[in-house]
């Protein structure tokens, strides 16, 4: 694990290089290379140094991270073209891999923490330095002050488990169980706000309507993941108190995607849309992890690299026609397909990705969560069909209101696309339909 953290440390000075721009990008598809070369199909834990080491949970989650960060400069070409701050730029982004793969990787629960915490200061400088509107500065604090706000108390119960069991190991507190009501809510609040469950999701959809293309990309991509990996992580030292509350959370999940569904219909701005359907996607996730079944377990880490994938592609995607329209408006970016044809193809695709139109890795991940759901109780049935109705409603309504329809007047020139940002599209959909053939990789760990 080591090689590949001293790898991005090294690729750190390069950034103030001149003309690197392109070089880290490169690295860093080498680095996806190299990872993709240390995969090890069992569920043990490898590649162990002292407190670092792998298994598959971590592995799918640290693998979908190089990707991203590597698309997320290749998307970032305005930063490039216009010198805006370039080095500090790459920085960033090298700095906030870092710590994504420290926590992916990390086997000791303080540990944890810090690099679950750390990974929010680089996106809050990507927020802040290279947001658009001047909004963005509120949208920072939001993010600030819910995520760290919830995870005090979890910093306290991580004391606490130190305190009662001696350790801090995540593999040796497998051993124990805890009972107290106090300890099981303060160790999951921090995780619900980073997923983000419904009723403390306010700060995501303000995060990534101020954020940069990149920002959201990290944010859709990776950071919403957090929550759930976390989740799956302390699980089962609290599973006796989950089995006695987890339908609380549940219930407050399946009725709160519903209903940003709805939201969603409504929304006008084309990454609010996004970012609200990231909200009612998480959302099932959640229901399904804190089912606690094996169905839930399996659905919630494949959906949660599927969504990865997919949100953050539609983000790239509505940045691209920003950059040319300069609007994130449905009335203003509509009849697309008579601007963009070529990309037309791309919105199709990746809009039916988020509806969990087969063969993508969205497909498996919803049919494992459903099957989860409706297993424990089957009330949920009801909720659980309206969410995914609406959930392919507002996919459909985010295509056809963009690609057809009556172009705005106001738009007399315009350019092309690149084939870098076709290829920015290809390299989020190909990973995303190519798991399917591979999705007992997503099912191995349990």
């Amino acid at each position: 694990m080591l090689k590949f953290l001293f790898m991005i440390l090294f690729m750190m000075p390069m950034c103030f290089l001149n003309k690197s721009f392109w070089t880290v990008q490169n690295l860093l598809f080498f680095l996806t290379f190299i990872f993709l070369l240390c995969m090890n199909f069992n569920n043990f834990s490898y590649n162990i140094s002292y407190f670092l080491g792998l298994d598959l949970i971590s592995y799918g989650l640290i693998l979908l991270s190089i990707w991203i960060c590597s698309l997320m400069l290749m998307s970032s070409e305005l930063v490039f073209k216009l010198s805006n701050y370039k080095s500090y730029f790459i920085f960033l982004i090298l700095f906030l891999l870092l710590m994504l793969m420290l926590t992916f990787s990390s086997m000791n629960l303080f540990l944890f923490y810090i690099f679950f915490e750390s990974s929010l200061i680089p996106t809050l400088f990507l927020i802040l330095g290279w947001g658009y509107q001047p909004e963005r500065l509120q949208a920072g604090v939001y993010l600030l002050f819910y995520t760290l706000l919830a995870s005090l108390p979890l910093l306290m119960s991580i004391f606490f488990i130190l305190n009662n069991s001696m350790t801090l190991m995540m593999f040796m507190l497998m051993n124990y169980s805890y009972y107290y009501y106090y300890f099981y809510f303060t160790m999951i609040f921090a995780f619900l706000v980073k997923m983000p469950m419904f009723l403390v999701h306010l700060w995501l959809p303000k995060a990534h309507v101020e954020a940069p293309v990149s920002g959201s990309m990290i944010l859709a991509g990776i950071l919403l993941k957090l929550g759930g990996y976390g989740l799956l992580r302390i699980f089962p030292f609290i599973l006796y108190m989950g089995m006695k509350f987890n339908y609380l959370f549940i219930s407050i999940s399946l009725v709160g995607g519903f209903i940003i569904s709805l939201v969603c219909l409504r929304q006008m701005d084309m990454k609010a849309l996004i970012a609200y359907s990231s909200v009612a996607h998480m959302g099932i996730v959640l229901g399904g992890l804190l089912t606690l079944s094996n169905w839930g377990l399996m659905g919630a880490y494949s959906l949660m690299i599927a969504h990865g994938l997919c949100s953050s592609g539609l983000f790239s995607l509505a940045n691209m026609t920003y950059e040319r329209l300069s609007s994130r408006s449905l009335m203003i970016n509509k009849g697309l397909l008579n601007f963009m044809p070529s990309l037309s193809l791309w919105w199709f695709l990746l809009c039916s990705g988020n509806m969990a139109a087969p063969p993508t890795l969205n497909l498996l991940g919803e049919i494992s969560l459903l099957n989860s759901i409706i297993s424990w109780s089957w009330y949920s049935i009801i909720f659980l069909s309206l969410l995914s109705f609406f959930g392919a409603a507002y996919s459909l309504f985010l295509y056809s209101f963009s690609q057809q329809g009556k172009i705005y007047s106001a738009l007399f020139s315009f350019s092309m696309n690149y084939s870098r940002e076709f290829l920015i599209l290809f390299l989020h959909w190909f990973p995303l339909n190519l798991l399917i053939l591979k999705s007992d990789l997503c099912v191995l760990w349990i």
